[in-house]
């Protein structure tokens, strides 16, 4: 299934938060917010390997998102869980910059009123160039995808 029509599956199958999931995952695809996502006063806490960085408004969070991924990408989901107060997402993404492709995986939680994500918490493993995803090929096995 791709992700677009992982968020399609979402928003169909899931009643309630599923607006804002399928939006989100359009977002993190296309780098272009869908109206309605994002509450004005959204508060995003992003956490990476060795950073954490805040913003206070939507604009704001979009801003830290762009200046991670400023171009458009492949996101792979790989788990979305319905919770009381709106949903986590746990994903893989895949980008083209710097003439190679980049990966990384996250989770993130966001806190949904009315279909508008207004509070999120994304928790990243850092960006991984070619060579780094290499080196983890040759060390690491994974027994999951």
């Amino acid at each position: 299934m791709t992700p677009s029509e992982t968020a399609t599956a979402v928003q169909q199958h899931r009643p309630g938060k599923s607006t804002a999931v399928a939006n989100m995952i359009r977002f993190l695809e296309t780098g272009s917010v869908p109206d309605g996502l994002f509450a004005p006063d959204l508060f995003t806490d992003l956490s990476l390997p060795r950073w954490r960085l805040q913003a206070a408004t939507a604009e704001e969070g979009v801003a830290l998102r762009l200046a991670g991924h400023p171009v458009p990408g492949l996101v792979r989901v790989e788990r979305v869980e319905q919770t009381d107060h709106g949903f986590t997402l746990e994903f893989e993404e895949r980008w083209d910059a710097e003439d190679q492709q980049w990966y990384c995986r996250e989770m993130l939680r966001a806190d949904v009123v009315d279909d508008r994500i207004v509070e999120l918490s994304a928790y990243c493993t850092g960006d991984w160039d070619e060579a780094r995803q290499r080196e983890h090929a040759r060390a690491v096995r994974l027994i999951r995808r």
